[in-house]
């Protein structure tokens, strides 16, 4: 059995995955440059990857380079990146520099050591000009934000990559993501991690617009089994990782703060000029953000098909929402009252 390297290992997503693949008997190398991932994801009730992971950046060539030649890898997760929407958009240049740069460079160590298979993180944002629903991975309108710009543009190498060497690559886009280990402290987090903190530190969550835009999310667990399953492919392919269902930020809301019997800390609520109100000099300098393009991101509707995963790889998710939820909210407290 030879060794899988997983980029971007001390994220919420890649750290989980890293986690199941070590229960299964795997022999996993990480690397993160912890510009985004965090010491305590590597943390488990029976699992400690605080010493074991590579703390490099993947736009290290020479590091990165020497860790390919040295490891005989079987498959290469590469979920590094920069994923928050208002840091891509206020750096764009390191925003290309990570997701798409960074890319292509596994791409060409995949490529000159014969790795066999290769999984990139992609996202659903791709979708945020598509207007068919349930989105299908045929059908994408070119997107208009930095961040699923990035993401847009490495799919584009991956393809590149495997119409010109014929490697197996796999593109998961993933849509909301949830889960233990969801971020909650960083400047805008997840929406979920975002409700479950403002309303632990007694504070009513501000959503922007009504509320009752509607999105389709993925607890964390679903996602990591289609990761897997995934490794059976010997082509190219773009699969959606989703439930293709659907619940208003008011419903999310109102189930976290059920869960967490806070139910008197009822929502407040921002027009949609406001969503990216931490980061100033988007609205400050010469060319301000479009107001109608945050408008958009903020009333958006998500729905992604997940037929193709069924019907290519066998994959239907097991965790329903409030299940989902209450993992995620007793988690993420132990986290904050830690924090105490």
């Amino acid at each position: 059995m030879g060794k899988i390297l997983i980029t971007g290992a001390a994220g919420f997503i890649g750290s989980q995955l890293a986690y199941r693949l070590k229960k299964d008997g795997e022999d996993i190398v990480l690397v993160d440059d912890f510009s985004y991932g965090r010491e305590d994801n590597l943390i488990f009730d029976d699992a400690d990857f605080r010493e074991e992971i590579y703390r490099k950046d993947i736009r290290d060539i020479e590091f990165m380079n020497k860790l390919f030649k040295d490891n005989n890898f079987d498959v290469v997760y590469h979920f590094a990146g920069i994923t928050p929407l208002p840091d891509c958009q206020n750096k764009p240049i390191e925003a290309v520099d990570v997701n798409v740069k960074g890319t292509v460079i596994i791409l060409d160590l995949v490529r000159k050591y014969g790795v066999p298979e290769m999984i990139f993180a992609s996202t659903a944002a791709v979708y945020e000009n598509t207007e068919v629903f349930p989105s299908t991975e045929d059908v994408v309108n070119p997107p208009s934000l930095i961040y699923p710009s990035t993401k847009y543009a490495a799919e584009q190498f991956c393809r590149a990559y495997h119409e010109a060497y014929k490697i197996p690559i796999v593109c998961l886009r993933f849509t909301n993501v949830y889960g233990p280990h969801i971020d909650c402290l960083r400047t805008q987090p997840p929406v979920m991690g975002y409700i479950i903190r403002e309303l632990f530190e007694g504070r009513r969550p501000t959503l922007h617009s009504t509320g009752e835009q509607r999105r389709d999310f993925v607890y964390v667990d679903d996602l990591i089994d289609l990761a897997i399953l995934v490794r059976k492919n010997k082509d190219f392919d773009i699969v959606n990782v989703s439930t293709e269902k659907t619940y208003s930020i008011n419903e999310i809301a109102a189930l976290i703060a059920k869960e967490m019997n806070l139910e008197t800390l009822e929502p407040q609520y921002r027009e949609t000029a406001h969503f990216w109100a931490n980061y100033p000099e988007l609205y400050d300098e010469p060319y301000p953000i479009e107001s109608k393009l945050l408008e958009h991101e903020v009333l958006k509707y998500t729905c992604l098909s997940n037929k193709h995963a069924y019907e290519n790889y066998g994959w239907i998710p097991q965790t329903n929402i409030e299940d989902g939820i209450k993992k995620t909210v007793d988690f993420t407290l132990k986290k904050l009252k830690s924090r105490w």
